[in-house]
């Protein structure tokens, strides 16, 4: 058992711009593509990983100083240090079983494979952490190690399925053939979905608004350079910033949203070969049978619509953590919200005025759930000894992904029968979404101009 964690220690050690372009040099050598076309669709993805990586990162180095500094104009002061999902993923990794989640992830692909029950290969090993985590959340909580391990493979379940829904929209999104996204936050989705069905009756948000529309309406102001420009320098002020200090960070932001969609074509360039060997291989072998291609969520951070909704809601989001009742966490590590930005741009095809209307209803629900989740994570970093954490203080995640369906049934099986309704509604609308999707039509054609 220790030489297998050693092994995956190491290979995770080398980093998802290695580790997932390793894999996906593997399977074109499988399908049949020449070791020279596999290895620069390797490279290519390698590429596209590291450098959406290092724009991610600027553009939070950017932003989070200037949220922090707006928190602290408060003066209020909450005892949760947020520590992102990195700090929560280097303290997940040290508990005991959660290299064994490799295992669970890769036999239930294949059995779902195997019998046709998905459609969807998932290939982002390296977020296997997630799993580990609701494994472990669901143990804490409830005292039951093989709890832990049924609702993890779950959600293993529920990310192959999101793959297959969300597929045709993906690549409507960013032009990619046969690949989708099976990140566990697209589950925030399911509980979005009935306030988007809300909207489909309010006429004004019928209409086209992503980018591209507004590109056609507002001419320079809706390229991504200058949105990131405007609303940088607003970010600056609302920290306080000098209006040197506000121009630079217009600057910064307008920088990534530029490089962004430049990066993306990256993916493109590295899959669509794979995608097209797929195609061939299981065409001539499985009566032309599709797999789709399970990829990490950066997939999509092209899409300018995520970063607009991601900075715009930094304000509310500090905002709900100094009056919310009974919250403990400031958001500054976790402060740009993946979850809510990913899932809304799936579910309303990139519309900016539902994602913000999204936004503003459900990040409460982050922040009640990263108070919740603090003596967890706490308690699971005191036991591996992996951060120091002071006597007294509590470490959590500000924007803990999936966050329903991990607490939801941590207290199911901690005998709640709240949330025993509560899973079962979580099922039921999970549900919903997968028909609702699958009939939807793609992004391109939703809407009305």
């Amino acid at each position: 058992m220790e030489i297998f964690q050693n092994i995956i220690q190491w290979i995770l050690d080398l980093g998802s711009a290695i580790f997932v372009p390793l894999i996906i040099f593997v399977l074109g050598l499988l399908v049949g593509m020449n070791v020279k076309k596999a290895f620069l669709s390797a490279i290519t993805l390698g590429v596209a990983f590291s450098g959406m990586g290092m724009i991610i990162g600027y553009m939070s180095n950017a932003v989070s100083p200037a949220s922090e500094a707006l928190a602290l104009n408060t003066g209020i002061s909450l005892p949760a240090l947020d520590l992102g999902w990195t700090g929560a993923a280097s303290i997940v990794w040290s508990w005991g079983y959660a290299f064994t989640f490799f295992a669970v992830q890769i036999i239930i692909n294949i059995i779902m494979l195997s019998f046709n029950w998905t459609k969807t290969l998932n290939v982002d090993m390296w977020n296997v952490w997630g799993k580990a985590l609701t494994g472990y959340l669901v143990y804490y909580v409830s005292g039951h190690l093989w709890a832990g391990f049924l609702v993890a493979a779950l959600q293993v379940v529920l990310e192959l399925k999101l793959g297959d829904m969300f597929q045709k929209h993906i690549e409507d999104l960013t032009g990619i053939p046969m690949v989708t996204v099976t990140h566990c936050m697209n589950l925030s989705a399911v509980f979005m979905l009935p306030v988007n069905k809300l909207m489909d009756k309010i006429p004004f948000l019928n209409k086209k608004a992503d980018t591209n529309a507004l590109r056609k309406k507002l001419g320079i102001f809706s390229e991504n350079s200058v949105m990131g420009f405007i609303i940088g320098i607003l970010l600056g002020f609302a920290g306080a910033y000098s209006i040197s200090n506000s121009l630079n960070l217009g600057i910064q932001v307008a920088t990534a949203m530029a490089l962004f969609p430049m990066v993306s074509k990256l993916f493109m360039q590295s899959l669509s070969p794979l995608a097209d060997a797929m195609s061939e291989f299981m065409k001539k072998r499985f009566n032309d049978r599709e797999v789709y291609i399970g990829m990490d969520w950066p997939l999509l951070a092209g899409r300018s619509e995520v970063w607009v909704t991601l900075i715009l809601m930094v304000p509310f989001f500090i905002g709900y953590s100094l009056i919310l009742p009974g919250n403990t966490v400031l958001p500054i590590a976790g402060v740009l919200n993946y979850s809510i930005a990913v899932g809304g741009l799936l579910l309303t095809g990139g519309n900016l005025a539902r994602m913000m209307i999204l936004g503003l209803v459900y990040l409460p629900l982050y922040l009640y759930s990263a108070t919740y989740f603090a003596p967890i994570l706490t308690g699971l970093a005191n036991a591996t000894k992996s951060v120091d954490v002071a006597p007294g203080k509590l470490i959590t995640w500000s924007t803990l992904e999936a966050p329903e369906l991990r607490i939801l049934f941590a207290e199911t099986f901690n005998g709640n029968f709240l949330a025993i309704g509560g899973a079962v509604a979580f099922l039921l609308l999970f549900v919903w979404l997968y028909k609702t999707m699958m009939s939807q039509e793609v992004p391109s054609k939703r809407y009305e101009n």
